[in-house]
């Protein structure tokens, strides 16, 4: 590979202070003064303040336009006022590119003062705004320490099919297209192949898309999201599962600590402190709720999402958790593979866990044993032989298991105090959007 010219990394600036530089960046933002102008420079990683003169700088700022690639040449100077400690004078700005058109929205002030309708229009666009893209910056730290306890861990990265010929959740949420005349789905989870992977690695993880065809139009609801998903096996009991999770998220917040500090310092992040994560019996915290605001239980099946806001200001006052894991959900609402408490048949070894208000996680404990599975296939008045496939891994021996899935953009969503899950996904697919 051919070693490119000698450009200095943004992060390395305040290193070459003294030096004559040359970085490449876009012009985000030109400020005009009397006598010089502020010219900021946007960097993969910062915005840098360039100052320039007619003395120094060997082109005219009435050329430059915002938004122009260039390649930039600048004596590195200290400077205590500036964000980073230091400033860029400017010798010269070889532009590589420039907008034909001006930007229909601003997105170089603090923030993009829009409505969320044309911030997902002009995605490409907003994104390049500082407070925007750090978003990323921060749901990307979470996942880099997600990957890295997975793999202190022992846990195998897998990539399950997209294109599935049955549904692990079932019911009409499921997106039906066809696949050379045969009909075929997008997958709703990677479900039931991270349960037959455990049977070869035991221990498994994936971070990619979840399509669900759910008809909502809600700010917590999108139809195409981002599944952190893992299982285990050999687990003695499906808090085996919550214990991993409470340490995952430890990791993935420090991540953010120690990679994001400006991110964090721009968007204001509260990150959450954890060390043990409460949990309850799903039917006591609707009891919980229910007494605390005299509100009576409509749904004993499942939670409303007032609920879950209501059950977290509850444990916040408690127990100073921002989490809180709900335990054994009644069996009609979940999955077939979810295993039954066999202590109390109507519920089962799974759980959620909320966090500031929404649920990010489901999870719990499978079947694992061929006779217990089809039983329940038969009783749920399902077809086994549309479930063969799945099937055979029981069929042939597997260890007991669990694992769960995050929802990444939930996750980040709640992290950053928005009040819309669109915020958190880089390209959202909902009911109305498409593009771009």
């Amino acid at each position: 590979m051919e070693k490119q010219k000698n450009y200095i990394e943004p992060s390395q600036l305040k290193e070459h202070i003294g030096e004559e530089i040359s970085i490449k960046g876009s012009i985000y933002k030109i400020r005009k003064m009397k006598g010089f102008a502020f010219v900021l420079i946007r960097t993969p990683q910062s915005i840098v303040q360039g100052i320039y003169t007619e003395e120094t700088a060997k082109d005219s700022i009435e050329t430059l336009k915002e938004e122009s690639c260039c390649i930039i040449h600048a004596k590195v100077v200290a400077e205590e006022r500036a964000k980073m400690g230091y400033e860029l004078h400017l010798t010269n700005i070889q532009v590589l590119s420039e907008p034909k058109e001006t930007s229909p929205i601003v997105i170089n002030g603090k923030q993009v003062d829009t409505s969320i309708e044309k911030l997902l229009d002009f995605r490409p666009i907003t994104l390049r705004n500082e407070k925007e893209r750090a978003i990323f910056r921060i749901q990307n730290a979470m996942t880099d320490g997600m990957r890295r306890f997975f793999a202190r861990h022992n846990f195998t990265e897998i990539h399950s099919p997209k294109l599935v010929s049955s549904g692990a959740e079932g019911g009409a949420n499921i997106f039906r297209l066809d696949y050379f005349g045969k009909e075929a789905y997008l997958a709703q989870s990677p479900q039931f192949y991270k349960q037959m992977m455990v049977g070869v690695y035991e221990r498994v993880f994936e971070i990619g898309p979840v399509f669900r065809a759910e008809k909502h139009d809600t700010s917590r609801h999108l139809n195409e999201y981002t599944g952190v998903d893992f299982e285990m096996g050999y687990i003695e009991s499906f808090e085996d599962i919550m214990q991993t999770e409470t340490e995952l998220l430890k990791e993935a917040m420090q991540s953010v600590k120690e990679n994001c500090p400006y991110e964090v310092s721009l968007l204001c992040v509260q990150i959450p402190e954890i060390t043990n994560i409460p949990s309850i019996r799903f039917h006591k915290a609707k009891e919980w709720i229910a007494e605390a605001f005299c509100r009576p239980i409509r749904d004993y099946e499942d939670f409303e999402p007032e609920e879950e806001k209501l059950l977290c200001s509850l444990v916040k006052e408690k127990y100073g958790s921002d989490f809180i894991f709900v335990t054994h959900y009644p069996s009609k609402k979940r999955p077939f593979y979810a295993m039954d408490d066999p202590e109390h048949p109507e519920a089962t070894l799974s759980f959620d866990l909320l966090f500031r208000g929404m649920e990010v996680t489901t999870g719990g404990q499978r079947i694992h044993k061929y006779e217990e599975q089809y039983k329940k296939i038969m009783e749920r008045g399902m077809d086994p032989e549309a479930f063969q496939s799945y099937l055979m891994m029981h069929k042939y021996g597997m260890p007991p298991h669990g694992g769960l899935g995050i929802g990444l953009e939930r996750l980040t969503c709640k992290l950053l105090d928005m009040d819309n899950v669109r915020y958190a996904s880089l390209f959202p697919r909902d009911i109305n959007r498409l593009v771009p």
